[in-house]
């Protein structure tokens, strides 16, 4: 039994047999944490409630004991579907790494930042990107996935030291791992963790188109003639499922106007061109990105409404990392959080940045965290 009121409790991953709330006490309360008949209890003050063994496509009442119903913590939640046939492929990615960042929370703007709150690692403790990162790459491990993909914005500015420092935690993945660059690694050279982009990853009937989205010197992207060409041969060479995956998100291909500067994330011109080659092959089943932190998917009735998803990053809150299954007849993206206790700690502190908003901002709706496409 409770003695303490959860705090910040919110339903943060959803898959087709799984549930995950995570939240805070103050001290070493027990809380149980209800999916239907399904019940598990945690001991705080960090508590991952994990419920297992759930049936797919099903709805489940959901509560936290102690702890009314919430925007993120809704009174039902529903499981994803379990696509159809075999599962051909385990995936996971991350981005917006960060390496070598020594203050979150900074945006630019004198008067957002003198609000703050900036954080900062406390003396005495690692660098908070190594924290997270290294917590990332423990639970990737625990995964076991086919292939992981960092997409960008790897390390702060782009110093070869940082990019040591990326290579450091995430090349204990081995060979399986494979990366490229975000508009922060481009600041100081030009040509930084490139990696031959555009190029696939070829696992048991999927391919990994891997594209580099990066103007250098700017936070806008791009998609070069050459790339949108690449990305349309691969796709006439390849008759499994294609997934994408870049630094920037694509624009709103069906906003009512453009921009009228440049666009923070691929320009309108480049991201209809990539709208275009979804249209036309029925297999390229979504383009997956990072650049805004937040967790977000849109859709578009041009391209079949196969998503084109954001997942938010891994150096602050929630910590997050995606994790893809891939079978025969669609696939399902859950978005992680990261729960070894430095890292989870560090994270809770970060949720108060950009004048108190930034935990709603970049969390997002549950169905844009975890969802479930079909071929």
């Amino acid at each position: 039994m409770t003695t303490g009121r959860p705090d910040q409790p919110e339903l943060m991953s959803v898959g087709p047999d799984e549930v995950v709330v995570t939240f805070t006490t103050a001290g070493a309360e027990t809380v149980a944490t209800r999916v239907g008949d399904h019940e598990v209890t945690t001991t705080g003050p960090r508590h991952v409630a994990h419920v297992s063994g759930l049936d797919p496509d099903t709805s489940y009442p959901l509560a936290v004991e102690g702890a009314p119903p919430a925007p993120f913590l809704p009174p039902t939640v529903r499981t994803l579907i379990r696509p159809p046939g075999r599962l051909l492929a385990t995936v996971a990615t991350a981005n917006d790494t960060h390496l070598g960042e020594v203050e979150a929370g900074r945006t630019g703007d004198p008067a957002t930042d003198a609000i703050g709150p900036i954080r900062r690692s406390a003396p005495g403790e690692p660098p908070y990107p190594e924290t997270m990162n290294r917590a990332v790459v423990e639970a990737m491990q625990t995964l076991n996935p086919d292939a992981v993909v960092v997409k960008g914005d790897l390390t702060a500015v782009g110093s070869d030291e940082e990019y040591a420092a990326f290579l450091a935690v995430y090349g204990v993945l081995g060979d399986r791992m494979y990366h490229v660059r975000g508009n922060h690694d481009a600041v100081l050279d030009p040509t930084m963790a490139v990696e031959d982009a555009p190029y696939a990853i070829d696992l048991d009937g999927v391919t990994l188109a891997v594209l580099d989205t990066v103007i250098p010197g700017t936070d806008a992207g791009q998609l070069a003639a050459d790339q949108i060409q690449w990305l349309d041969d691969l796709a006439s060479e390849r008759v499994g499922p294609i997934l994408v995956f870049g630094h920037h998100h694509c624009w709103d291909v069906e906003a009512d106007r453009r921009p009228d500067g440049p666009y923070f994330g691929i320009r309108p011109a480049d991201s209809e061109a990539l709208v275009d080659v979804v249209r036309r092959h029925d297999h390229v089943v979504g383009y997956f990105a990072g650049h805004t932190h937040t967790n977000r998917v849109r859709r578009f009735a041009s391209a079949r409404g196969v998503p084109f998803a954001e997942v938010g990053c891994t150096k602050d809150y929630p910590g997050a990392w995606a994790e893809y299954r891939i079978y025969e007849g669609g696939y399902t993206q859950v978005m992680r959080r990261v729960t070894a206790p430095a890292a989870f700690d560090w994270s809770e502190r970060c949720r108060s940045m950009i004048q108190g908003i930034y935990g709603e901002l970049v969390l997002g709706p549950i169905e844009h965290r975890c969802f479930a496409e079909r071929f």
